[in-house]
């Protein structure tokens, strides 16, 4: 006779679901993000919705223009983006913005963007973010934003198969006869005067939209807590700006 068989089998009580639940072997709690891991989370998804609103910018003003004002904010998405994460993060966004729209507008509207509006914002981000005197970031912005009009000029040219560069020089001849008649003058403006005239307007153009984009961003980014660097003393007498 086996008198292990005898010995009384103590069946053990089935275990709770509360139980398993509190029991640290079956379920281990969820470790904590570590804060790289969620300063990259949160670059890529900053820059990608900034890229995104670059490109609903453009979008609108292209399809629903309403004057000159959008055109404002065309580099300041960019430029936010480098002033809160540095320059990876910005050239990454300016390039998000191209693909978007080179696949809902077309590549040469894309293209269109990224010479100058998306260079210009990677550019004013550098320099605001340096702190570097509005002076120098308008003269780099108004070199920027010309050789983008004679790119821009020079690509539809290209794909139209015509010189758009001789509608321009017609339309400032025409406004050259219209001066040197008001002025009295009797000769006929040359050619390289009509030249010079053209781009001196289009620099005076250039700095005039670079002055108001740092106007409107010195607005709106110091609400963000993302300031640039103040403006000069006149610039604040004229606006009646306030620390």
């Amino acid at each position: 006779m086996n008198w292990v068989d005898l010995e009384p089998q103590v069946s053990q009580p089935p275990t709770s679901p509360l139980a398993q639940v509190n029991n640290p072997e079956i379920i281990a709690p969820p470790a904590p993000t570590s804060p790289t891991k969620h300063r990259k989370t949160l670059v890529v998804v900053e820059t990608a919705f900034l890229a995104s609103t670059a490109s609903l910018i453009w979008l609108i003003n292209y399809y629903f223009p309403i004057g000159p004002l959008l055109r404002l904010f065309f580099p300041l998405p960019i430029a936010l983006v480098y002033l809160r994460w540095g320059s990876r993060a910005a050239w990454m966004s300016t390039l998000v913005s191209s693909l978007l729209l080179s696949i809902l507008m077309g590549p040469t509207r894309s293209i269109i963007y990224t010479i100058p509006y998306g260079l210009i914002g990677v550019q004013l981000g550098w320099m605001w973010r340096r702190q570097v005197s509005w002076y120098w970031s308008v003269t780099l912005g108004t070199i920027l934003g010309t050789l983008g009009f004679f790119f821009r000029v020079w690509l539809l040219s290209l794909l139209l198969g015509e010189d758009l560069w001789v509608y321009v020089i017609s339309q400032i001849s025409e406004m050259a006869d219209w001066l040197f008649l008001k002025l009295g003058l009797l000769t006929q403006p040359s050619l390289l005067v009509i030249q010079l005239l053209a781009l001196v307007m289009l620099t005076i153009n250039s700095v005039l939209y670079l002055f108001v984009v740092h106007l409107v961003a010195l607005l709106m980014l110091d609400r963000l807590g993302n300031s640039i660097p103040r403006p000069p003393h006149w610039v604040q007498v004229l606006i009646e700006y306030e620390e």
